[in-house]
């Protein structure tokens, strides 16, 4: 059964419960619309790689969040993202719901991934800080070990279930229906949905230019969050 339709108003709920994690661009006035591309699940050996070529034919800088397991086994392929500019995240050593874990297997499997990505890029570690919950499960202690870990939860403003594959057309069109200044879409490049990735990017992103949008990385919306707050300070 497709959820997609339930998961603008999960987000409406939980967005501002939680506000210590970043769900979006702070809303502001701007003269520009953003809208942040995100990937989970990868890299995969084979849906990665045309996903990061449609990126490139279209200058875009978006943002993984890496499987540890599957950094370590795609080495080569987790740099050259990096050197293209794409900004990095966690998403676990494995595709386990966090909630599941407990507290010693939660920190080794963000400090395993961790190391694998720094190790395949080159990286200082802590650099490393921004973490996705696989299939978006958490619960407040999760985001309590989160943060007293250092890391940085992120989560999503639209999620248009393209793990399940319903189509190119209808991924583009819920993500287009949904779209709002700020925006962070979640995709996937994994073992589920990564077969039409690269065709949905190819399609999505001139949609969103011709509605004026700038593609931005997680790491700039934290940054407009930090501006924000010195701003109303």
């Amino acid at each position: 059964m497709q959820l997609a339709f339930l998961y603008p108003h999960i987000h409406q709920i939980l967005a501002p419960m939680f506000a210590d994690c970043l769900w979006s661009a702070p809303s502001n006035d701007r003269t520009q619309p953003i809208v942040a591309l995100t990937f989970d699940d990868g890299p995969h050996p084979e849906h990665t790689q045309p996903l990061v070529e449609v990126l490139a034919k279209h200058k875009i800088t978006a943002s993984f969040f890496w499987l540890g397991s599957l950094v370590e086994r795609s080495p080569q392929l987790a740099q050259i993202i990096h050197q293209q500019g794409h900004w990095l995240g966690i998403h676990g050593y494995e595709h386990k719901s966090f909630p599941f874990l407990s507290k010693v297997e939660l920190e080794q499997s963000l400090a395993k991934t961790r190391q694998a990505i720094a190790q395949a890029c080159s990286l200082d570690p802590d650099l490393i800080r921004d973490v996705r919950p696989p299939n978006g499960l958490f619960m407040p202690q999760t985001l309590q070990l989160l943060h007293q870990w250092q890391y940085r939860p992120v989560m999503w403003s639209i999620v248009p279930e393209d793990w399940v594959r319903p189509g190119i057309d209808l991924v583009v069109e819920r993500v287009m229906q949904q779209v709002t200044n700020g925006s962070v879409i979640v995709l996937h490049d994994g073992y589920y949905g990564g077969e039409d990735v690269a065709a949905t990017v190819d399609r999505l992103v001139p949609k969103l230019r011709s509605q004026g949008y700038e593609f931005v990385t997680i790491d700039q919306l934290w940054q407009l969050h930090r501006n924000e707050k010195v701003s109303s300070s």
